[in-house]
């Protein structure tokens, strides 16, 4: 009896070894081709992101841009992120669970790939790249095949006759194929839009007409009987000399002509000049006269001094005077490091040098940065003045004499006396940075990037009133696309984590991550520094709320207000409500303005009365349990 159980043991414990090796060996075959691909691109960011274990088990992906299923990679989507290098056509083939490939609006270049082992591929874009050669016949015997976008491309030769009824989404255009469409049901399906582009390819369903026979489109010239051929070569010869003749003394003509007139006309143009000249001297005299400084207005209330170019205000100082003054590190952030400024003779200024920005020219910069500083709140920081050059990318803005938010609720600057944060100056916070994300989200001006991104406290910055003031919003559209999606608050939302998608509503999620720090007093693990280490606040505020200790949720020095606790009840029930997990259940921020708004502060003559029990009542519980 003991010697079969031993023996039953034993079998089990060879077939689970047998797993297991064979499990390591296809995941080091992964890993292996993963990083062929990372040398292939040779990244610097994917350098830094692609290392350690890619996939283990069904823990999250770790690695940018890979997805997994069981430990092994189902989709590699690397979209936007300027990759260059030439993909061997074998690059896929130890990637046999590969469902969805993207690779589009890079400039990587190659041929297509071989899939003849991507049996489980559904969806490949390699669109607006420079992929060359013809597009491979290996996806013919993909059966569940469902979109193939391989537009913006330098394809060359024939369409091969895809015929999978899987195949929904098909494109092709602008390239440089050729040859007659084939004429199967799936090709003859798509409209003339997924072919368009390609001069020399002909047929149905695009709007080239069919190619002539090659016999047709022979040129006569090489035909003997032709009569171009019994033209006498020497009559040609005649008229091409008769004609460089011609042109010769036409030219000489002309140049004597203009040579006589020539002398009036250069002596008008430089007293027009001289003019000018003496008109722009009088002009800049005035300036000094009026400014004491010379400015140059380069347009509407823009002006340029130094280098800088100032958005608000006058220009009272130069680029070199930002270098040159004392300055104090106020921190670290995704988009560059902060310092405060002090010139002499001026209000402090806050300088960001920017960093890992996305590629663009000077007048892209340029474009994107005043439709930013285009934004006029109360509740917004605005730009000062910026400059952009191939030594420098700084933007300037106003000092906030009280600090951000996190360090007013945490006590981040040990050098500073604590201000104390009573209710009534949190809920202010509250109702400006939900004004200010309302006007944001209904004058945005950008597409698939949502409004701000980057909600949280160390964005919220209190001026020398007590006034909030909104940083760091719209600046996605200049930063790199990876770095975004590893530091920007938004893209750490449930939304994102599950199908890699933001909107407006993953604005309405940190807003509401938000509120829960303002309550709690406790750091958020969505936006800690870093080396610190923060808490799942909605996940806590939640398994609060259902086991009824709601009480104990409020950060004790407001819970000690007596007056606020409805306050402070109506609060955490937005909060509650704009985290949830399903973005189409969450507030519009319009709404979440209206609620927050029609929160009142009522003081009391006895403030340091204990909260009610009333915050375990059944509306919080209904919000939490959804």
């Amino acid at each position: 009896m003991g010697g079969s159980l031993f023996t039953k043991y034993f079998v089990y414990l060879i077939l689970f070894s047998l797993f297991f090796y064979s499990f390591a060996k296809f995941n080091e075959q992964e890993s292996k081709a993963l990083l062929a691909l990372k040398a292939m691109f040779n990244d610097a960011f994917l350098h830094g992101n692609w290392t350690g274990i890619h996939c283990f088990k069904n823990d999250p992906p770790r690695w940018y841009g890979i997805q997994c299923v069981n430990g092994n990679v189902t989709g590699i989507i690397l979209q936007g992120m300027s990759l260059q290098g030439i993909v061997n056509s074998d690059a896929f083939m130890k990637l046999p669970e590969l469902t969805i490939l993207s690779l589009n609006n890079n400039s990587i270049s190659g041929n297509i790939m071989d899939f003849s082992s991507n049996h489980n591929l559904k969806d490949v874009d390699l669109s607006a790249n420079s992929f060359s050669g013809t597009i491979s016949t290996s996806l013919l015997s993909n059966s569940i095949l469902e979109s193939l976008q391989l537009q913006d491309n330098k394809l060359t030769g024939a369409i091969p006759p895809f015929n999978q009824s899987s195949l929904k989404v098909f494109n092709v255009s602008n390239n440089n194929l050729s040859g007659e469409i084939p004429k199967t049901p799936t090709l003859q399906s798509f409209n003339s839009t997924s072919f368009s582009k390609n001069p020399q390819l002909s047929g149905p369903p695009s709007s080239n007409p069919c190619n002539f026979s090659e016999k047709d489109s022979q040129t006569p010239s090489n035909d003997k009987d032709s009569p171009k051929s019994d033209f006498p070569k020497s009559f040609l010869i005649l008229i091409v000399v008769a004609g460089l003749i011609g042109i010769i003394s036409f030219t000489i003509f002309y140049c004597y002509n203009k040579a006589r007139n020539r002398e009036p006309v250069k002596k008008e143009e430089d007293d027009e000049l001289e003019e000018y000249v003496v008109e722009e001297e009088e002009a800049k005299v005035e300036r000094k006269a009026d400014t004491g400084k010379d400015k140059v207005v380069v347009g509407g209330d823009q002006e340029k001094k130094g280098g800088l170019i100032f958005l608000v205000g006058e220009a009272g100082f130069e680029l070199n005077d930002l270098l040159k003054a004392s300055a104090e590190e106020l921190g670290k952030g995704i988009f560059g490091n902060t310092y405060k400024a002090k010139l002499e003779g001026r209000t402090a200024v806050v300088v960001k040098r920017l960093r890992d920005l996305k590629p663009m020219s000077n007048e892209e910069f340029t474009k994107q940065l005043h439709m930013i500083a285009s934004y006029k709140h109360a509740n917004l920081l605005p730009i000062l003045a910026y400059c952009y050059s191939k030594e420098e990318k700084l933007l300037v803005f106003k000092y906030a004499e009280n600090g951000n938010l996190f360090n007013r609720i945490h006590g981040g600057v040990p050098s500073q006396k604590r201000i104390p944060f009573k209710w009534s100056s949190r809920l202010l916070v509250a109702k400006g940075v939900a004004r200010a994300l309302e006007y944001l989200h209904i004058n945005t001006r950008w597409q698939g990037i949502v409004p701000h991104g980057n909600v949280k406290p160390s964005n919220i910055l209190l001026d020398e009133e007590e006034r909030v003031l909104v940083s760091d919003y719209g600046f996605s559209s200049l930063v790199a696309h990876p770095i975004v999606v590893q530091r920007m608050v938004s893209y750490k939302s449930p939304e994102y984590q599950t199908s890699k998608k933001i909107s407006k509503k993953s604005d309405v999620w940190s807003y509401g991550c938000l509120l829960l720090e303002l309550l709690t007093g406790r750091i958020s693990v969505h936006s800690a520094p870093p080396g610190i280490k923060g808490v799942d606040l909605t996940s806590w505020v939640i398994r609060a709320v259902r086991e009824e200790w709601t009480a104990e949720i409020f950060d004790p020095e407001i819970s000690v207000q007596g007056s606020a606790g409805h306050g402070m009840l109506k609060l955490l029930q937005i909060a509650i409500h704009c985290c949830d997990k399903s973005p189409e259940k969450r507030p519009e921020m319009g709404e979440v303005v209206g609620q927050v708004e029609n929160i009142r502060f009522v003081e009391s003559e006895n403030e340091e009365d204990s909260v009610d029990q009333s915050f375990t009542d059944e509306s919080i519980s209904t919000n939490a349990s959804r």
